[in-house]
């Protein structure tokens, strides 16, 4: 049977992060692919306690029943108070929507916002995720010109910004980069949304991640009339729980609830009320901190052998928080070709290319480490350094293999 397919389906196209982890479900494969938070830091026993909690207790058939589109409200009146205790703002209940994962928040807001030709503004580079919900629905993308501090609000106008329909932004430790908004930026952007009736998509689901614990202001506290926050616990609970969130003002997550109620009626009740009760009593104030120092040190772990084994044509950033370390190759090396040979050496990485929006560049890649215990971080970090250094030793003698 011929499927008459449509045109939007036709042009979608696999997300090249998960075709790669297909490769890496080998357990010989050293992976610094998949952007995946740690097991290690899954609270099983406290997920367990909360799951026999409710199987015992009347609240059972309302965790196997339909629920309100909008999310089981004690979880949202949580969250509401949450957010507005931790990065002292003023967020009502009725502001916060529950999604299944907040990859289904970037579509939801991709339905309501974006028409054929609209123009988005995105970071270079920017989260392949983002750009996979948003395609569809065919905008305009201008890619912001970005720095090791990310984007530089100095070189968005007043004319680009007053045009789009929205701007799509990672601002703490950002997916591929690593890199995290600086407080003066975030002011910047902040006053240039405002002015010009910018909406921001803020995309947070590694500010809890800060190795030090010192959260910058966001861009929602910033800029709240303007801001549209989307959060998660994938990185902080576990990510099969498929639970994230969004907050705005009041009339666009009424917009929103109507797309969901089209897309899945609900959020699932049972993983719903299984994570309220497991963080309801102050859990987060002790696990996150377990997690920033887990992934601090495996942070740490990484730099330090890039540093004894990169040549020093190789450069990367020092991430204070995230999952993630970008890495600039010499400009004749393409990452993706350098892959194929890696993974016969069983290590694996994302090529930095799919991140790009526009003007794409080849000689860079993203590097996950919260899942490599230490002593495999060196491993396929001195693996991956030889690959390079012989590649630019033949590329040197021959630059017209490539």
């Amino acid at each position: 049977m011929l499927w008459k397919l449509s045109n939007r389906a036709i042009a979608l196209k696999s997300s090249a992060i998960r075709e790669i982890l297909k490769i890496t479900e080998q357990p010989d494969v050293i992976s610094f692919a998949g952007g995946l938070p740690s097991p290690n830091t899954f609270p099983i026993q406290e997920i367990k306690n909360a799951f026999n909690h409710i199987i015992t207790a009347d609240e059972m058939s309302g965790s196997l029943q339909y629920g309100p589109t909008e999310g089981y409200a004690p979880l949202r009146i949580w969250l509401a108070e949450y957010l507005s205790r931790r990065d002292h703002t003023n967020i009502k209940p009725n502001q916060v929507l529950i999604v299944t994962g907040s990859q289904q928040a970037l579509d939801l807001i991709g339905k309501a916002l974006i028409d054929k030709g609209s123009k988005v503004l995105v970071e270079t580079p920017t989260y392949l995720g983002g750009l996979q919900s948003f395609t569809q629905y065919e905008p305009e993308y201008i890619s912001l010109e970005s720095d090791e501090k990310g984007i530089i609000p100095e070189k968005l106008n007043d004319k680009t910004a007053s045009d789009a329909n929205f701007m799509y932004i990672i601002p703490n430790f950002q997916n591929p980069t690593g890199r995290r908004l600086s407080l003066e930026r975030r002011q910047q952007l902040a006053e240039k949304a405002i002015r010009n009736n910018l909406t921001l998509v803020e995309d947070d689901p590694y500010g809890e991640l800060d190795y030090q614990g010192h959260r910058l202001p966001s861009l929602y506290k910033l800029a709240p009339e303007n801001t549209i926050y989307l959060g998660s616990f994938s990185k902080i609970l576990a990510p099969g729980l498929r639970l994230g969130y969004i907050v705005a003002n009041e009339k666009l997550i009424n917009k929103l609830v109507q797309l969901k109620q089209a897309a899945d009626l609900h959020t699932p009740s049972l993983t719903q009320r299984i994570a309220y009760h497991v963080i309801k009593d102050g859990f987060l104030d002790n696990h996150i901190p377990t997690i920033r120092k887990l992934y601090g040190h495996r942070c740490q772990a990484m730099l330090k052998a890039l540093q004894k084994y990169m040549p020093t044509t190789v450069t990367w950033n020092k991430p204070e928080g995230g999952m993630f370390i970008w890495i600039e190759l010499p400009k004749n090396i393409n990452a993706t070709e350098l892959l194929s040979e890696a993974i016969q050496h069983k290590v694996a990485f994302v090529p930095g290319e799919t991140f790009f929006a526009n003007a794409i560049r080849t000689n860079c890649m993203r590097l996950a480490f919260v899942t490599v215990p230490e002593e495999k971080i060196e491993q396929g970090i001195k693996i991956l350094a030889n690959l390079i250094t012989n590649w630019s030793d033949i590329l040197e003698e021959s630059p017209t293999i490539m």
